[in-house]
């Protein structure tokens, strides 16, 4: 198996590359994380439910203050493709955002060219919009997103994710074995798991749940720093882009003024539906879904 994700920094030279992972290294004490157990799977089946809610609750989310136009590309997870983010970015033109699908298909991973089309899409989208771009990633896009913004820091405002792995072991995960099938890639890596644990240096968000099906939710949690948070939401894995809850928080960060961002106030009437921490688990890897 290759080595995973080869997020190389501009620049770097080849030679200074990690030498192959091994996939078969055992785990240490503190990377084994328990991943969602079957109830938590069989639960995931109420995405459509989720579904159903966003319809019924539109009324209420056309209320929401409407955005400033500025652009968002959002990155689907594993094995999804733009269909799925449909409901999300179609919620985000409707509050006034130009919104990007990431026009790649069906995610299978960072295969050979993925990275680089990435990179080139949030390029042409900030010099087309002459502004920085917000980045959303539901799931292994979060870590897409993430890494984006820490390689072109000057063409990113902030970063949302939405039940990204990103704090813990890809083994934490209902999904690392389906990863490591369509990718060809081994999850094994713990330096550039420990790379992507880092947030990157704009206002970085992750939303997550506690009853996330397919992620250990103490693998979705940002590290305390100044600009970033972490929003717990009532969600499946597969329905959090279209959570009503989840496009609330979303519209709520996206209205931030970087230069001026402050975390999410669960106060008041909020409190009853969301929970905020700003610390995450003591874990020594990040994830890679």
């Amino acid at each position: 198996m290759s080595n995973p994700l080869k997020w190389r920094r501009p620049g770097r030279p080849a030679s200074q590359d990690r030498p192959e992972p091994n996939p078969f290294a055992p785990l240490d004490a503190e990377e084994l994380v328990a991943a969602p157990g079957p109830l938590l799977m069989m639960m995931e089946a109420r995405a459509p439910w989720e579904y159903a809610a966003m319809l019924a609750a539109s009324p209420w989310l056309n209320k929401l203050p409407v955005g400033d136009g500025h652009p968002v590309i959002v990155f689907p997870g594993l094995g999804a493709s733009d269909i799925t983010t449909a409901p999300l970015r179609n919620f985000l033109q409707q509050r006034g955002y130009t919104a990007y699908p990431w026009h790649q298909g069906f995610n299978f991973g960072p295969r050979h060219g993925v990275l680089e089309r990435c990179r080139e899409q949030l390029a042409q989208v900030a010099t087309r919009h002459r502004e920085r771009a917000s980045l959303i990633g539901w799931s292994l896009g979060g870590l897409y997103a993430r890494e984006l913004a820490k390689e072109q820091p000057d063409h990113v405002r902030c970063v949302i994710t939405l039940g990204t792995p990103f704090s813990g072991h890809p083994r934490a995960t209902n999904a690392w074995r389906f990863f490591e099938l369509v990718s060809g890639q081994a999850t094994h890596d713990p330096e550039l798991l420990a790379q992507l644990r880092q947030p990157p240096p704009c206002p970085t968000t992750s939303i997550y749940s506690k009853t996330d099906g397919v992620v250990a939710w103490k693998c979705s949690l940002n590290d305390a720093a100044p600009l970033t948070e972490n929003i717990e939401v009532h969600a499946s894995h597969v329905g959090m882009g279209m959570n009503p809850l989840a496009l609330y928080a979303i519209a709520d960060r996206l209205q931030q003024d970087p230069q001026a961002w402050r975390r999410f106030d669960a106060k008041g009437a909020r409190k009853w539906f969301y929970k905020v921490t700003h610390h995450a688990p003591t874990l020594q890897t990040g994830g890679m879904f």
